[in-house]
């Protein structure tokens, strides 16, 4: 059982991490990690290990949606885990996987699970309908893409 202390450390430092991913401090957001940050983005198979994988994906996704941010944010905590619910927003502003801007919105829901050791996070795995991302974002030609595994 996670003691009450634990889970608020847990509590806040999931904070810190969305609100500098927001903010574009992601010098901060790597912080929130235990020494070596892991995502796993579940819906393209993705994997970014280490801050210069995870720094790159930080880049790709800033450079396409610049205004990304989270609403609706709901937490569940675990032993092991704390499992973030929210809405995903953003707008295509920018390059996305070699594709121009569309300026189209986007806003699809979310499931983050982040892994801890202690109050640092090992790993966020994500998971998210990339399809309703992709078309709403007006790039639908990428599903074939996603389908095939080349994205």
């Amino acid at each position: 059982m996670t003691s009450e202390d634990l889970r608020e450390r847990r509590h806040k430092i999931i904070e810190e991490h969305m609100d500098t991913e927001v903010t574009q401090e992601f010098d901060r957001t790597l912080g929130t990690f235990n020494g070596h940050p892991h995502y796993e983005i579940m819906a393209t198979g993705q994997i970014f290990d280490g801050d210069e994988e995870v720094m790159g994906y930080y880049r790709m996704t800033r450079t396409a949606f610049p205004d990304q941010r989270h609403d609706n944010v709901r937490y569940h905590f675990a032993d092991e885990s704390v499992i973030v619910e929210f809405d995903l927003l953003g707008t295509n502003l920018g390059e996305f996987y070699g594709r121009p801007p569309t300026g189209k919105a986007f806003r699809v829901p979310i499931i983050a699970v982040f892994f801890f050791d202690g109050d640092r996070i090992t790993n966020e795995r994500v998971y998210f309908d990339a399809a309703s991302l992709i078309t709403q974002a007006g790039h639908a030609e990428l599903l074939t893409l996603l389908a095939s595994g080349d994205v």
